[in-house]
Parts: structure tokens; C-alpha cells; sequence
């Protein structure tokens, strides 16, 4: 009887280590530093979605010199989060990306403007100088002055495009009449320097009808043709928005999951919190399924580049439902 004992034991021992040496690895590419705009990853993870779906999943912070479709082409990572403007101009130039979630569904991008320079409208930017985020973040920019009419070659009738490190202080210390922002982050960061409110005109993209999408998951196309992969992408993403839901219905909580594994410190509960309220206005609504007309609005808007646009091509190929189908 010992002995049946014992051997059920080992057995049942022997199951449950197979069952955890069998966790699949997948690694995701973020597109910036560890902060609550990423907050449904880091939540599936700690809150052990990804281990039920038997993934183990390792979540590589961005940064400054860091780019998604680089690391993806690559071989660094397994899916990347991008911003469709920069998926789309990256699959142009042969890094075959596919979009296959999309949990964000508004888009938080913005100018932000100190109003004593004169700015109440966009026709008001002739002449002015504008700072502006580069590796793909330029490309929404770009477009929306097109629409505009606006060169971007510092002339008289045009912009001046002052090239913005990832902070404000271009228009803190007024070498930019506006500068680039996002409603989660760098605005508030404005806010918190010293510069109310009532002192700052704000032109949201989405309100400019130059709204692109973005924070979706990509992969390379190729990987699509493998079964395994997609099953492992599809468990990926289902878990991956569980942990977006727990962020909406915990906000403070799902901010302070974000605190704990951000390992450089450079983070404050106040601004997490903060962002995180803002970033849950941007997923709000999406069950991870992009919308095929919010696709068709960011290829227009990037295809309306007059001679020189950001794609040349309405791209094909370009996004699937196959994964968020069999992970839905």
C-alpha cells in the first residue's frame, strides 16, 4: 500500500512538472518605458492570466532607442505593440507587420500649446514652431500637416518642426510654441511644472480628423502560417485583455502592478494613478477586435500626404482577425 502510495505521488508529481516545463515562452516588445499605458500586460502577468493559458511570457520595456519593428525583425520578440502609423510605414519598407489586436480603440495623442502665443486654431501654426516626436511617432504629425497645407521646412507659411525628446521641455522653456502630447502623460506633465490649464490650448488628433490608431499588437506575417503560433498569439491576446478589463474595474490597483515592475524607480503612484485613468477612456469599449473602419480612417489619413505621404500604397495584407477569433 506504501509503495502504490508513494508511485501515485511521483506520478502525480511527474504530471504537474510536465504540465509546467510545457509553458510556452512569448515574449512582448513594448513600445515604451514600463508605465500604466502597458498596464493589461503587466496585470495578466502578475495576476497569473498568462500562466492559466500556458504561456510564459516575458514583457520587454521600450525606450528611447528602442523600435517595436526593429526588435520584431529581429527575432527579439514574439508580438510587438506599435502604433498603426508606424506598423503600416515599417510593413512598407519589408517588415511584414499584421495587426492582430487592437486594445485600444480612441487615440490620446495631442499638440499642446502655451496661449500667449497666439495659437487658437491650426490655421494659426503658419510660422511657428512645433515640437514633434520622431522613431514613427512623427508620421500622424506629418499627415495632419498635409491636410493643413503646412510645409514642415521651417519656412514662413509653414512650420518649423523642432525635433522633441520624450519630455516637454521644449515649450517649458519656450523653445517651442506647442509641443507634442498625449492625454495620459506628457500633458499632465506640463500641468505639473507650473502651467495651468487656462494657460494652454490643446488640439486633440481625433478631434483634427487626423486620428490614426494605436498601442495594437503586431506580429510578422510569416509567423501566421504557423498553427502553433497563432494558438500561442491567440492565448496571448485573451489573456492580455482579461488583464485590460481588471485595469478598468481596479484602476488604482492595476497602476500599482505597473509601480512594482517598473525596475528603474522613475515612476510616482500619483502619475500612474493618473494615467491609468486616462489610458482606461482609450481602451474603453474594445474587446480587442479591431474595427475595420477605424483601420480604412488611419490608412486615408496616412495616404493623404500630398507629394509626400506616409505610406504610398493602401497596404494589403495588413491585419487579421484569425488570432482574436480563436482567442475570443
Amino acid at each position: 500500500m506504501k509503495k502504490m502510495l508513494v508511485t501515485s505521488i511521483a506520478a502525480t508529481l511527474g504530471i504537474l512538472s510536465s504540465v509546467a516545463q510545457a509553458a510556452d515562452d512569448f515574449t512582448v516588445q513594448l513600445k515604451w518605458v514600463t508605465q500604466a499605458q502597458f498596464a493589461g500586460y503587466y496585470v495578466a502577468k502578475d495576476n497569473g492570466y498568462y500562466e492559466e493559458e500556458g504561456l510564459n511570457v516575458t514583457i520587454k520595456p521600450g525606450g528611447p532607442d528602442i523600435a517595436p519593428p526593429q526588435v520584431i525583425a529581429g527575432g527579439g520578440a514574439d508580438v510587438v505593440v506599435d502604433w498603426m502609423p508606424s506598423a503600416l510605414a515599417s510593413r512598407e519598407k519589408g517588415v511584414a507587420l499584421v495587426n492582430i489586436a487592437q486594445p485600444f480603440k480612441r487615440s490620446g495623442m495631442m499638440l499642446t500649446c502655451r496661449k500667449e502665443t497666439g495659437i487658437k486654431e491650426p490655421a494659426d501654426f503658419a510660422g511657428k514652431t512645433l515640437g514633434v516626436w520622431f522613431y514613427g511617432n512623427e508620421y500622424p504629425f506629418l499627415s495632419w500637416m498635409s491636410k493643413l497645407s503646412l510645409a514642415t521646412d521651417g519656412s514662413d507659411q509653414g512650420v518649423t518642426v523642432l525635433k522633441q525628446g520624450f519630455n516637454v521641455d521644449p515649450i517649458l522653456q519656450k523653445q517651442a510654441d506647442c509641443v507634442s502630447t498625449m492625454t495620459y502623460n506628457e500633458y499632465w506633465q506640463i500641468i505639473d511644472a507650473g502651467i495651468p490649464a487656462e494657460e494652454l490650448e490643446v488640439f486633440k488628433y481625433e478631434e483634427q480628423g487626423v486620428s490614426t490608431m494605436e498601442d495594437g499588437l503586431y506580429v510578422l506575417e510569416e509567423n501566421l502560417n504557423d498553427a502553433a503560433f497563432v494558438d500561442k498569439a491567440a492565448r496571448f491576446v485573451r489573456a492580455s485583455m482579461k488583464g485590460w478589463q481588471f485595469a478598468r474595474d481596479n484602476p488604482d490597483e492595476a497602476a500599482d502592478i505597473v509601480l512594482e515592475n517598473d525596475a528603474s524607480g522613475a515612476q510616482t503612484e500619483k502619475h500612474q494613478r493618473r494615467m491609468m485613468g486616462e489610458i482606461n477612456k482609450l481602451t474603453e469599449g474594445s474587446d480587442g477586435r479591431l474595427d475595420p473602419a477605424d483601420y480604412q480612417r488611419t490608412v486615408d489619413t496616412l495616404l493623404s500626404g500630398g507629394s509626400d505621404p506616409v505610406i504610398t500604397k493602401a497596404p494589403e495584407g495588413a491585419w487579421t482577425h484569425v488570432v482574436i477569433d480563436k482567442a475570443m
